[in-house]
């Protein structure tokens, strides 16, 4: 497979995964199915590498499919528990996090590394699924609670977001030591 292949089979798996829980609303199975298909993010990049077939038009795909494996899980998340605005500011969160350093590559050179973030998206992506998986066990152990689901994507969305602000922070820092304004 091309490492395209593998962005693209990655998609392919967490759309079904998330199709599928809104038909069969298991958190445990479907927090499952997504640390195996979001194993995929992992290794497109391995695939690239190993290959000898690393691109840019490969990286730009690969970051755009991110957004949408997103999407298509905050989307059935929303569906399933009802928690549309949770999963808007979670969406939000993830993107402005990736867009605050697409962004200010633009205005200048940023390098990849030196870009730490507290909650970066294998953190976000583990964290998800093990909050999904949570939710299951409780129900399947006569434990449901809809403050499992609820609070734990509350905190996702609160997180991710004060990630987006810690990069927004560091783009708009570096910005103005290029723009001369600051040592």
């Amino acid at each position: 497979m091309t490492p395209n292949q593998v962005t693209a089979s990655g998609l392919v798996l967490v759309a079904l995964s998330s199709a599928a829980y809104v038909y069969h609303h298991s958190s445990l199975a479907f927090g499952l199915c997504l640390a195996f298909a979001f194993t995929f993010d992992a290794l497109d990049g391995a695939v690239a590498r190993r290959t000898n077939m690393s691109t840019k038009a490969g990286g730009y795909f690969d970051a755009v499919v991110d957004r949408y494996q997103e999407l298509a899980v905050f989307a059935a998340i929303g569906w399933v528990a009802d928690l549309w605005a949770i999963a808007m500011f979670a969406f939000a969160g993830g993107i402005l996090t990736s867009y605050a350093k697409a962004r200010t590559a633009l205005e200048i050179p940023v390098e990849n590394h030196g870009w730490p973030d507290f909650f970066e998206r294998m953190e976000r992506l583990v964290f998800i699924c093990v909050l999904l998986a949570a939710d299951g066990v409780a129900t399947a152990m006569g434990a449901a609670s809809p403050w499992i689901l609820a609070g734990g994507f509350a905190l996702y969305a609160v997180l991710a977001n004060a990630t987006a602000l810690q990069r927004i922070s560091r783009a708009f820092a570096m910005l103005k030591r290029a723009d001369g304004n600051q040592p």
